[in-house]
């Protein structure tokens, strides 16, 4: 999809508890980019960025949170566990498992699709053409950052040999309805 290298899906490969995490994760991670592409939409110059950062740092923990890789639930695992855990972090590479996300994290992220990002910033003094333009990558942007860390969370949970819920609680990927 967006992605260069096996889906998600695909390193989830037959575990029905990790197909079913990396489900819910989609879902959000769908809703939250729509909300992107709106911000992209409206013609304030810099709107875009600080809605991705807010974004991200909001939906980053709650990815986290359906592979049980929140700071919270590394912290009731046995000593073991948790050190198979923070040597799968460190061979998949991410800086946002297992952590306490701020902005300023996300920003650093964000860096990533830099490009991207600039090129919705100049597409909005385009009327109409430019907004849609810059909707359609703030869009694209969130959920390429999105997938990134979705796969992430798969490699590190199915290396580190973690033991998925298999229904989280509703609280786990709920939203509260002001910050929609």
């Amino acid at each position: 999809m967006f992605t260069r290298g096996p889906s998600a899906e695909h390193l989830a490969g037959d575990d029905p508890a990790l197909r079913a995490a990396v489900a819910r994760s989609r879902k959000l991670l769908k809703n939250r980019a729509l909300v992107a592409a709106v911000a992209g939409a409206v013609p304030l110059p810099g709107l875009d960025w600080a809605a991705q950062a807010a974004l991200l740092s909001r939906i980053i923990p709650k990815i986290n949170a359906e592979f049980g890789l929140t700071p919270q639930q590394l912290d009731e695992l046995s000593p073991e566990k948790r050190d198979r855990v923070q040597n799968a972090i460190t061979v998949v590479g991410s800086a946002l498992i297992g952590k306490f996300i701020t902005r300023e994290m996300v920003l650093r992220l964000a860096k990533v699709v830099g490009m991207r990002m600039s090129t919705a910033q100049a597409a909005k003094y385009v009327p109409l053409a430019g907004q849609a333009a810059s909707a359609a990558l703030n869009y694209a942007t969130l959920r390429f950052l999105g997938e990134q860390h979705l796969r992430d969370c798969v490699q590190v949970a199915k290396q580190a040999q973690l033991t998925l819920e298999p229904a989280p609680t509703r609280s786990a990927i709920s939203t509260p309805s002001h910050s929609r």
